[in-house]
């Protein structure tokens, strides 16, 4: 390169405001750009004291000294996001005092003994954006200088734009607002601060405030709508979400847009998020179709049941008359059985009292309960009432239910478990089954899954067992 750069030259274009205070906080160097938002001339400020320049008592004056001194003892980097200090307007300007609000950072600039030389302030006016905010938000706004009727209609305007916000905060939507190319979270209303565990994520970025959904293509689609600026609709779409600091991954169902934000000059500044959660109707949808599935399932057990027992009571019969008394004396058996388990879904049932409505219908003479009655929640009597069901229909249809065979069960409380061993004996023989079928699944599904339990089914050629534990819930 070619001649000497001219460093206060480079400092006077540098567009936004900077200025340079010695170790006495007197100014050492500004650039243009500081004196245009000053409306001062160098001449007036070189040497001279910033709190001379610009006087100020209280917390305004306080909070700027502070950070001042910070840079300069403790040699780090200080920064005021917001500060409210009042400029002394020229006199060609009318004179007086203006509000105004400032962010600022001060950095450092040590000598060669490393003890700071100077103190760096980069500053910039934001006042017009801030009451901008507070318009649209409802935080006070700086209101000085302003004619009376012009000061009305701000605060009216403030009123109503504190009463939207309200709205906004309180609606049972979820509602966000995320601008520039990080995506950085402007807004987030009360819905959907609760989708994401409550987590701070106003001022951060979409990846920094919410990691976990940038793998998920969250972070993508919202790029794709800024570059298109075309708006996306999600039905039932589901994300994984941390809902509590060190939990894991816990999956919700969302229909949302993501709108972009568009300005009058047509650029996208922005995307507008508005949702809700329909976790509990999707989630209600799949328990509705496993019931309709089950009642399917139930009304050809029922059927097959219903079979077994007139085959089992026309064997025993002498007569036709103790047949028809035997037989529906086993059918009301069965009708009350399976009230105990419409019954199970509001309240809890014992566990014997489930055991004989479900068994009776197969002839108590064959059948052993040895165990203490234990009182269930009512998911869990629902749930075992299932399995009792399942197991029962199985050995009436296959096992020794279906001959003249025997049925005993134990069971015990240990350690907050319910441990319980159903046996069939003297049946037909018994294989494994070639496959798994619905009533398998459902019985393997409800203990290990439902349940949190452990099972272990043997086939062996004397007799079907089952045995499980799975721990007690309390009501």
């Amino acid at each position: 390169m070619n001649g000497v750069i001219d460093f206060q030259q480079v400092f006077d274009r540098i567009p936004t405001p900077y200025m340079m205070l010695d170790r006495d906080l007197r100014y050492a160097a500004m650039n243009q750009a500081y004196l245009r938002s000053l409306s001062r001339t160098r001449e007036e400020l070189l040497g001279v004291s910033l709190f001379e320049a610009f006087p100020s008592d209280g917390e305004s004056r306080r909070l700027l000294e502070e950070s001042l001194l910070r840079a300069r003892d403790l040699g780090v980097v200080d920064v005021l996001p917001l500060i409210r200090y009042a400029i002394e307007r020229p006199k060609a300007l009318g004179g007086g005092f203006e509000d105004r609000i400032w962010s600022a950072t001060h950095t450092p600039i040590p000598g060669s003994n490393g003890q700071t030389l100077f103190i760096l302030q980069h500053t910039q006016d934001v006042t017009e954006i801030q009451r901008l905010k507070d318009a649209a938000f409802g935080a006070p706004a700086a209101a000085t200088m302003l004619g009376d009727d012009v000061l009305r209609r701000a605060e009216t305007v403030q009123a109503q734009s504190a009463q939207l916000r309200r709205l906004v905060m309180q609606a049972p939507g979820l509602m966000a607002v995320l601008r520039g190319p990080d995506h950085v979270f402007e807004l987030a209303n009360n819905a959907y601060l609760q989708l994401v565990g409550h987590r701070d994520v106003v001022g951060l970025s979409l990846r920094d405030a919410l990691p976990e959904v940038v793998e998920q293509g969250f972070l993508a689609l919202m790029n794709q709508v800024v570059a298109s600026a075309e708006a996306f609709v999600g039905r039932g779409v589901k994300v994984r979400l941390q809902r509590a600091p060190g939990a894991p991954l816990e999956e919700r169902y969302l229909d949302f847009i993501y709108q972009p934000i568009i300005e009058p000059d047509g650029s996208v500044s922005g995307v507008f998020v508005e949702g809700s959660d329909i976790t509990d109707r999707v989630r209600a949808e799949d328990q509705q179709r496993l019931l309709l599935d089950e009642l399917n399932h139930r009304v050809k057990n029922t059927l097959a049941t219903v079979q077994a027992i007139a085959q089992q009571t026309l064997r025993g019969a002498t007569s036709p008359t103790q047949f028809a008394q035997a037989f529906e004396a086993r059918l009301l058996a069965l009708s009350q059985t399976h009230n105990a388990l419409t019954d199970g879904r509001w309240r809890g049932a014992g566990l014997r009292q489930i055991l004989d409505q479900e068994l009776s219908p197969h002839g108590v003479e064959r059948i052993e309960l040895r165990g203490p009655d234990v009182h269930l929640p009512a998911r869990m009597a629902l749930a075992l009432g299932l399995v009792f069901h399942e197991l029962a229909t199985n050995a009436a249809k296959y096992g020794a239910l279906s001959t003249d065979g025997r049925l005993a069960l134990d069971w015990r409380v240990d350690d907050g478990r319910l441990r319980l061993d159903w046996r069939e004996r003297d049946g037909p023989p018994v294989a494994a089954p070639r496959r798994r079928g619905f009533g398998s699944r459902l019985i393997e599904r409800t203990l290990s899954g439902e349940l949190g339990g452990e099972i272990s089914l043997d086939y062996q050629p004397e007799g079907f067992s089952c045995r499980f534990s799975v721990p007690l819930e309390r009501d």
